[in-house]
Formats: C-alpha cells, structure tokens, sequence
C-alpha cells in the first residue's frame, strides 16, 4: 500500500495498517475442459507479485490475512483503531470521523459522521448477519479493513463483485498456466472472490491442417451483408454468375433459413453427374439420381449449420480443367467475401463425372477444401495440376462404389484412385511428414446384399479415408436390397446418412 507523507504514520501503526489494509483471499480451482482436475498448475497474481500452484484436487489460495483483529492508524488529524468490529476514535482537530460500511456486493448499506472522541459498535450498524466492508476516513487519511457481524440474519449474500478490503490496482488479472494447456488469464475487478477456470488443451501444431474439432475459422464475410446479386431466385435457392477468364459461369446458394452472418457456416458444394447441371442438385423430381437437394444432405442439416453450393459444368462436362479449377477457387471466394463461412469446413462431393472432377479438385484445392465425399469415382477423364503446381498434400476423402460398376471401374477405382491417395494420408511421423499408407486393403463386400464401409486404420486421424463398398451397379443411391431389379428401392439408400457423418467428424 503507498502512503501519501501528509498521513504522518508512526512505523509501528504502519505496519498495522499495512497487514490489515492487504487483507484478501483469493481462491478456487483449475480443471480440463471435462472438468478433471490439475495439480501443479501454475497460479500467478500479477500486479501483486504473487504465485501458487493447485494441490491434488486442482484447489489454489492467494491471500493476505489481517493482523489479530486489531488495526489502527494515527495521523495528524487524531487517531482510530478497529477491534472485532468495534471503532475507537478521537481527534486531535475538529476533523470529523466518516464512516461507511459496504455489504459483500459493494453495496453501500450504512454511513455516520462522529464527532470527537469514543467508541461505535459496527455491529450495531447493520441487520443482516455477514462480512461487511468499512470505510472510515479522518482528515486526509482513509482506511478499508473487513468485519463480520452476528445480528440478526436476513439474507445471504451471493458471489462478491467489488470488495473494499483493498484498493485493486489498475489492469489486475491472474494468469493460469500448465504444461499441454492454453495460458489464460482472467481479469480481475477485486481481489476477494473465488474462481473455477477450465484450461483448454493446447492444440497441435501440425506442419499442415486442423486438428479434428478444431474452432471455427471465420471467413472475411462474417458480420457483413452480402453484396451479391443474384441472377434470379430458383426453387431453393438462388443463381449467380461469375466471369471466369473469359467465361460466365453459373453457380447456385441456398443458405439456411435461419442464417446468420455473424455465425460462420460449413459450406458444401455438390457437383454434377454427366449430362446434368447445377440446378438439379438444387432441387428436382426425386429419382435414383436425385432423392433430396445436394446429394440428400440438404434434409440432413437440422440445424442450419451448412452453405449449399452447385456449380454449373460447361455443356454439362467438368472438362476445362484449369477453367474449371477457378471456377471452384473463385467462387469460394466470393462466398468467402459475401457469407459468414466457416473456411476449415469447405466439403465436396460428386457422383460419377462429378466424383472425377470432385477428386481433381481434392488433389489441388487441400489447403481450401477439408474433406470430399465421392460416389463412382475414377481417376480417369480428370485433370490435375502437373509439375510443380502437383499439391502433395493429404485430403480426407470417402468413396461409395458400387462392385458392378461398368462405367466406373471398381477395381481400377480401388488399385488406382485408392492408393494414390494412400499414399499421401499416413501418419504424420516424428518429424510432422506424412507417411505412406497404401499397403493397407480395404474390407470389401461379400454376396449379392448389404454393403461394407471400412474406415483405414494407418491414416493421419486428421485425414481419414472410408472406403464403402455395395453390390451394385452405376449409380451413387447405394442401398442394402442388391442391384436394380427385384427388390430395389433406391429411397432406402444409407449413403446420405454415411456421408453426413463423416463431414460432421471434423
């Protein structure tokens, strides 16, 4: 505590104001986010200058204790003492004694002016049972100590906000650290209050992507109004246009119907099968092609988490390769510009000729896209970078294939595709590099029924592949009765079921 020279203290009444003017206590707890506790965290009160550590169950306690109940202070004004609540006072001038008392809240509850010299029961002062807070000034000097009363209960007070015991300096805070957790440090408006913080786990650092589960990573959009203008409105959606080199390019959104633009969104794009368009997967008579919007996630997304996006191929063929590569990479960021997104949860997913331009673009976009979702894929009729633009990265992906594919061939999906990928997805070895992880084979179907979805064990956990195999022919409606024919239904497909829940992983 700093004492301004006109108090005029005696070194022995400074000494008791001091002990009693630092009183305070300062407690609580430190736990994991699922709310274990941890010893030996670090516990640091910074303007004060103090530090603990937690115990066993994760407990801490600063504090500074008053000096047996009894304080005084003398100045040039006359003098005071406080014992277990009750003043003594006289004055040396006809200054007068102030006195205010404050509940636990920082409420003001009480306030007297005496006059000479004696004696006034705090106590007395008040009705309500508790720990109470005095302020008693007398000339130039003031001193704040704490007391407890035992009249008549009323009441129980609640967590204290402001407490007068002493003066917080300016920009307190008190800083928590522990080894594999985030440092936090909380600001403090007084020094008496217990706190119970949650540390949260540090994250990873990886040389590339996120970990599983990782916050949000708001997109320049968030808390803007979109300033794109739609060429019309369409069943479920609205059409835009793009000049893409000297191309116009169309492409669809349909947001949530409680969006939000401060709320950053997933974003899924949905692209087209051979001789079908964007609009399609906008909205469309159901079919085997087309149960519901967007590959039947639309229906999924209960909460209005998603972006839906379509893109539209030229002549109905994603075979402009470059062209088609910025079509994607600008229209995500316009999207990125325009909408709250949530830019480390971009996802795709395609059916035959939109597997292949899915699986083109999920060998040049990694560093954009988080995970794509293929049905028929072949790593024929695709175009990738080459050279030095060839992105070696890992990409989380999952492919349904149908065994009785004659367009897209399983097996050169499974011994081509498969393993190119593989290949890049290993776990991360000590050095953060990605190892090679294509020896491993997949569990397939068996039989004429029922499919198989196999989930590769030697993979990064951050980049999972989940390899789906069925008894079936061309098309993305995978379900459990066989090929078409006898028993096929394609309303009973599992795929979209499959497929939310491997984009909702991350």
């Amino acid at each position: 505590m700093s004492i301004k020279t006109n108090n005029l203290l005696t070194t022995a009444c400074l000494l008791a104001v001091c002990g009693m003017a630092s009183a305070y206590s300062l407690s609580g707890t430190v736990s994991d986010e699922q709310g274990k506790a941890l010893k030996g965290a670090s516990v640091s009160l910074l303007k004060e200058g103090k530090s603990t550590t937690t115990d066993d169950q994760g407990k801490f306690s600063i504090h500074e204790d008053e000096i047996d109940g009894i304080h005084a202070f003398r100045n040039s004004a006359g003098y005071l003492s406080v014992n277990n609540g009750v003043l003594s006072y006289s004055q040396s001038s006809s200054s007068p004694v102030h006195v205010k008392i404050f509940n636990a809240l920082g409420n003001q509850v009480f306030q007297k002016t005496l006059q000479g010299s004696g004696m006034f029961d705090l106590n007395r002062a008040i009705k309500a049972r508790g720990t109470y807070f005095a302020q008693v000034t007398v000339g130039s000097a003031r001193q704040n100590f704490k007391f407890s009363t035992e009249g008549n209960h009323s009441g129980t007070f609640g967590t204290q906000t402001e407490s007068l015991m002493k003066e917080i300096q300016p920009g307190e805070a008190i800083r928590f650290v522990a080894e594999g957790f985030d440092t936090l440090t909380v600001p403090l408006s007084t020094l008496d209050t217990t706190l119970d913080v949650k540390l949260k786990a540090t994250a990873p650092q990886f040389k590339f992507g996120y970990a599983i589960g990782n916050d949000p990573t708001p997109s320049k959009g968030c808390g803007t109004n979109s300033t794109l203008k739609k060429v019309k409105s369409v069943e479920n959606g609205d059409q835009f246009q793009i000049k893409v080199g000297s191309d116009t390019r169309t492409y669809f959104v349909t947001l949530p119907k409680n969006y939000d633009n401060k709320k950053p969104h997933k974003v899924l794009f949905a692209l087209h099968c051979y001789g079908s368009n964007g609009e399609d997967f906008v909205h469309h008579n159901p079919d085997y092609d087309h149960p519901t919007p967007y590959y039947g996630q639309q229906v999924l997304d209960k909460n209005g988490d998603y972006i839906f996006v379509s893109l539209d191929a030229i002549g109905g063929l994603w075979n402009k390769g470059q062209a088609d590569h910025d079509f994607f990479a600008q229209t995500l960021t316009t999207l990125n510009e325009n909408y709250c997104i949530d830019t480390s949860r971009v996802f795709i997913t395609g059916f035959s000729y939109g597997a292949m331009f899915s699986y083109s673009l999920m060998q040049d976009m990694q560093s954009r896209v988080r995970a794509a979702a293929t049905y028929a894929v072949a790593d024929y009729n695709i175009w990738l970078p080459e050279g030095n633009n060839m992105k070696n990265l890992p990409i989380a992906w999952m492919n349904v294939h149908g065994v009785n594919d004659g367009r897209c061939d399983y097996s050169r999906a499974k011994n081509s595709a498969l393993p190119r990928i593989l290949k890049r997805n290993g776990k991360a070895d000590a050095d953060g590099n990605f190892t090679d992880a294509s020896s491993e084979k997949p569990e397939e179907i068996r039989g004429n029924t029922g499919h198989v979805c196999y989930d590769f064990k030697n993979v990064d956990e951050r980049f999972p592949v989940k390899w789906c195999s069925w008894p079936g022919d061309h098309q993305w409606t995978a379900h459990d009765t066989g090929n078409m024919g006898v028993g096929w239904n394609w309303e009973q497909t599992w795929v979209p079921e499959e497929v939310h829940k491997f984009f909702e992983q991350f």
